[in-house]
Order: structure tokens, then sequence, then C-alpha cells
């Protein structure tokens, strides 16, 4: 009974939390939203790129995955620590709008700046990465075009349901994040969702601003800008608005209203 009830404590406070985060994230400037949208895609590409980078020599694909996801946490970790506006978490919103705390107007406002916002971070890193020289390697220029190739290579359903998949488990990282008391604990909320969706290879929308871009800088011959928005970002964008806001957003304010 006493740890029910404490746990149901501890839920209370973290919808508290979302939904004060929510306000705020709605009532930044849309310059802010922007440049701190930049910042988190630069910050989840780094994670993108040292995965590729950790990953393209294991000839086990099992074990590249394993190995890929202990690093990229790092990105998310950024951005919440560090600060920056994300889109895949700002899914999270919808807990504030549902609390009639924000219009959809500011709602669908920071999705769509922060999302550009990513989306500049993410093809910058990428362009960057390409210019550093790292490219130089045959095998790590062969594997970002592979990787980026097989990216716009799903099924519009697949990568739906990717998106889908790894939103919920992006979502569920910021949604324990936001029930830690100290940095440590937020960064062991962080950590294991991701290295979790990373290992099973689901879809996320801002990483792929960097993989996608990288393959194309890399010089992969079937890669193109049309591509990559209409055969992956599409898809997965949507999966991960249902994924975030629909399976963890909507369900855990459903679940703490009053009966």
């Amino acid at each position: 009974m006493g740890g029910s009830a404490a746990c149901k404590i501890n839920m209370n406070t973290i919808r508290e939390i979302a939904v004060n985060v929510g306000i705020k994230k709605a009532e930044l400037s849309a310059l802010n939203q922007f440049i701190l949208g930049i910042l988190a895609g630069a910050f989840i590409a780094f994670g993108s790129q040292v995965a590729n980078l950790v990953g393209h020599a294991i000839t086990n694909a099992a074990i590249a995955k394993l190995i890929s996801g202990l690093i990229f946490p790092t990105g998310l970790i950024l951005v919440v620590l560090a600060g920056a506006e994300l889109f895949t978490g700002n899914c999270l919103m919808i807990i504030a709008l549902l609390e009639r705390k924000i219009k959809i107007s500011q709602l669908l406002r920071a999705w769509l700046i922060v999302y550009l916002g990513n989306l500049l971070g993410g093809i910058f890193l990428a362009f960057l990465i390409s210019k550093s020289g790292q490219f130089n390697n045959e095998l790590l220029k062969e594997f970002t075009i592979k990787v980026a190739t097989n990216k716009i290579s799903l099924t519009f359903s697949n990568a739906f349901i990717l998106g889908v998949l790894c939103n919920w488990l992006v979502c569920l990282a910021v949604w324990m994040s936001f029930g830690a008391k100290d940095t440590t604990g937020k960064i062991l909320a962080i950590f294991f969702p991701i290295w979790l969706f990373i290992a099973s290879g689901f879809e996320h929308s801002v990483a792929n601003m960097y993989y996608i871009p990288a393959g194309i800088f890399a010089g992969g011959a079937n890669l193109t800008w049309s591509a990559m928005f209409i055969k992956n970002l599409l898809p997965v964008t949507l999966g991960n608005i249902l994924g975030g806001a629909g399976f963890v957003g909507i369900v855990y304010w459903f679940t703490g209203k009053e009966k």
C-alpha cells in the first residue's frame, strides 16, 4: 500500500512538472525556440555521428547496435541537462494542451519552429563532419552511406511504426527525467530507454536529420534531399508524434485524471 501511494504521488508530481515545462516551452519567443532547436539538433547529431563512428568497423550487426546504443544517449542527455528544444521530446507538450494551459496554436508553433531548428542543427553538423576529414576513412564513409540508404529504403508503414516505437521510448525517458531529483538520476532515466531504442533500430526523426544528410555529404549516389523528406522524415515524424504525444502524453494525462 505504502509503495503504491508513494508511486501515485510521484506520478502526480511528474504530471505537474510536465504541464509547467509545456507552458514554459510554449511561452518561449520564436527566436529562442529556433536557436534552442538548432542546439538540440546538433546535440542529437553528435550522438548520431559517434554512433556511426564506433559502429562502422564492427562486423556483427547486433554488437554494433549494442555499442552504438551506449554512446547515442549522450545526445538527449545534453538536450535535457544543457537546455535545448527537441521536437520529439516536445511531443509531451500535449499534456499542457489537454490541461488547457496552452493553446493549440502555441503547441503547433513550437513544434514547427523547433522542428526546423532541429533540421538545421542536424544538417549543419553533418556538413561540418563531412569537412572534417572523417569520411576520408573509406569504411566509415561506406557505412555512413549504407545507414542513410537503409533509412530511405524503408516502406512508409515500416518507417511510421519504427517512429512510433522510437518516440514512445524517447518520451518515456524525458518523462522519467522529470521525476529525477538530481543530475545522476536524470542521466540514468534517459540512458536506458535511449539505449533500448538504438539497439532495437527504431527511427528518430531528429537523428535522421544527421544520418541522411551525412550520407548525402559522403557522396551516396542514391541519396537525395527529396527522398530524405518524403521517404523517411514524413512517416517517421508522424510516427514520432503518435508514439510520444499519444502513447506517453495522452495516456499519462488520461490515467492521471480524477475518476
